[in-house]
């Protein structure tokens, strides 16, 4: 069944259809979830309240890929949480600074993904959120100041930390 149709069966409140829809983008966006909140049970209640509001909001759907629209969704779901559960403004001091990386020898092409998820899940909340919107989610330290609630300087710092947190377990 294509994207269209299935959205289409979904806002009909076709129960096939929605059951499709969850198999389908289920184990991805766990994966999703899994980068924000470490604790899989969480992770998989987020994932629950993203597809809740993926079948509540679907007929919003405007076009383009359904996946990314559901992504978004999913991401947004996190960062709820992480919001609701943890308290990570004043995790790291705001320091003014070079954020760019200098070296880029570190990058390891033997990890396999899992490895470097286990790493970014091992950071502290704070450094992993900011770490999966800047450079997994591609949002700007702008966006990640207002979205979280924190300014833009912290953002910055807690990427450059948690990067530097990346850089040492890689080293390991």
């Amino acid at each position: 069944m294509n994207d269209a149709t299935l959205i289409i069966k979904c806002i009909n409140g076709d129960q096939r259809a929605q059951r499709a829809l969850f198999e389908r983008f289920a184990p991805k966006m766990l994966g999703v979830c899994l980068r924000y909140i470490k604790d899989r049970t969480q992770s998989e209640d987020v994932l629950q309240d993203g597809f809740v509001k993926v079948f509540l909001k679907i007929k919003d759907h405007k076009g383009g890929s359904l996946e990314g629209w559901i992504r978004v969704i999913m991401v947004n779901t996190a960062l709820d949480q992480v919001r609701k559960n943890y308290k990570f403004r004043n995790n790291v001091a705001t320091e003014e600074g070079s954020y760019k990386m200098v070296e880029k020898s570190f990058i390891v092409e033997t990890l396999i993904a899992e490895d470097i998820l286990g790493i970014i899940s091992s950071m502290a909340v704070g450094y992993r959120t900011v770490f999966n919107m800047f450079a997994i989610e591609g949002y700007s330290h702008r966006e990640i100041a207002e979205e979280l609630g924190i300014t833009e300087n912290t953002s910055k710092s807690q990427y450059h930390r948690a990067r530097e947190h990346l850089k040492k377990k890689l080293k390991q």
